[in-house]
């Protein structure tokens, strides 16, 4: 049994790769006895063929409706009779199986996941009923102003083609379309160990963990896959603006945004600073204290930095009456500038720097949050003691690294803006 970690001394997980390329990350903890499974494959909808946007979500909608070994009927009364509730997530790289078990049952249900992970079957009747809820899903979706200006950002920002600028979930004919034969071959050839990353965060220890895996992971056998192209993402040269009207609805949502940076830059510390300064510090930084507090025309208002793979995007979001759409933007906009022009104050950004690094035992309170940070920190190679050097990473950042971060991203004339609801460019309303 590896030795208990000291108190104070971090999260210090063991790591361990498999002979087939599982990499194993298991924490001890014992404040519940509980165990969160967190399990990952690099196969998100960047694997989406081409032709074929949204078969990613739709496999993990159906992964767990039988495999080789259970069907359906018995996969669902395993997981219910233990109380469990499974959840799968498929974002642009990751396609991931998540619950939380007891730890007397953590060794049958971690053999489960990798049963559903390795060895799905498809029923053609349980995919007849998963496709009807994401056709059902995807309507909806085109009937929501916010999802509709947010995928359309999106799209202007990277393209229609480029897998970050696709629909995650595809479109009603391309999910009718997608066949049992389709989504098995997929799974084939994305679906592979060295691609597998395994958290097990809870009341086991590790050696005992790291045996479990080994025999649930540690005989599959498939080839790594091949790299999944990604097209360059280039910076909008000049400010866009589309208009979806949906005049019908109550609300406008207004998505504005920007691609930035990929995660693994350098600079990726001061544009975090700089957001959470922005639009996501309390009822939303900046943005929030403008736009909502002060001027009162805002239901919402927030910005988000999802720096990936790739350079991810900023996107501001807001919701205003339709009356309200020109006068928010050009408040977004004067925020921007503004940003670009003084940078952050002094107090402004210590505070930013201790609202982060405050939050930080918050979000590793429960096992899942810690299985979830202890993925993304193997996803993006931050080492295993990133926990501990996040603190004094974030206290070393500058105003004048801030301030050139928001030169650099927050340029209202580059902007791209994509306005959704009962709204038209050419009423004004």
């Amino acid at each position: 049994m590896p030795p208990a970690p000291q108190e104070g001394s971090g999260l210090t997980p063991v790591r361990s790769t498999l002979d087939n390329g599982v990499v194993v990350l298991a924490k001890e903890t014992r404040k519940t006895p509980a165990v969160a499974l967190n399990l990952a494959v690099r196969a998100g909808s960047i694997c989406d063929p081409p032709d074929a946007p949204g078969a990613s979500y739709l496999l993990a909608r159906v992964i767990d409706r039988g495999t080789a070994r259970r069907s359906a009927d018995a996969l669902a009364e395993e997981i219910d009779g233990r109380g469990i509730s499974l959840t799968i997530n498929v974002t642009r790289h990751l396609f991931s199986v998540v619950c939380t078990c007891l730890a007397k049952d953590f060794e049958d249900i971690l053999a489960l996941l990798g049963d559903v992970l390795m060895a799905p079957t498809v029923p053609e009747h349980e995919l007849a009923t998963r496709k009807g809820e994401v056709v059902s899903a995807i309507k909806q979706d085109d009937d929501s102003p916010a999802v509709r200006a947010t995928e359309g950002l999106m799209a202007l920002l990277y393209g229609e083609q480029h897998p970050y600028g696709r629909r995650t979930k595809g479109s009603v004919e391309i999910v009718e379309g997608l066949t049992r034969e389709r989504l098995l071959a997929l799974h084939a050839a994305r679906f592979a160990p060295s691609e597998l990353s395994a958290v097990i965060v809870g009341d086991v220890d590790a050696g005992r963990a790291l045996d479990a895996a080994d025999r649930v992971f540690g005989g599959w056998r498939a080839a790594r896959p091949a790299p999944v192209p990604l097209p360059p993402v280039a910076r909008s040269a000049a400010r866009r603006r589309h208009v979806i009207p949906m005049m019908n609805k109550a609300q406008t949502e207004i998505a504005y945004g920007f691609t930035t940076i990929a995660r693994t830059d350098p600079a990726y510390y001061a544009y975090w600073l700089m957001n959470v300064a922005l639009g996501q510090y309390a009822l939303g930084g900046r943005l929030g204290d403008s736009i909502r507090e002060r001027q009162g025309m805002a239901y919402h208002v927030s910005s988000a930095l999802d720096a990936n793979v790739l350079e991810g995007p900023l996107v501001i979001r807001a919701g205003v009456s339709s009356a309200n759409v020109e006068r928010a933007i050009s408040s977004i906009d004067d925020e921007l500038t503004r940003l670009r022009i003084d940078g952050l104050f002094d107090k402004e950004l210590r505070e930013m720097k201790q609202y982060l690094v405050g939050s930080m035992p918050r979000a590793l309170e429960a096992n899942a949050g810690i299985a979830n940070f202890l993925q993304a920190m193997e996803f993006f190679g931050l080492g295993l003691d990133y926990d501990r050097r996040l603190p004094g990473i974030l206290g070393a950042v500058t105003l004048d690294e801030v301030h050139e971060a928001a030169k650099e991203a927050l340029d209202p004339a580059r902007a791209t803006i994509v306005v959704a609801g009962p709204y038209t460019e050419d009423t004004g309303i």
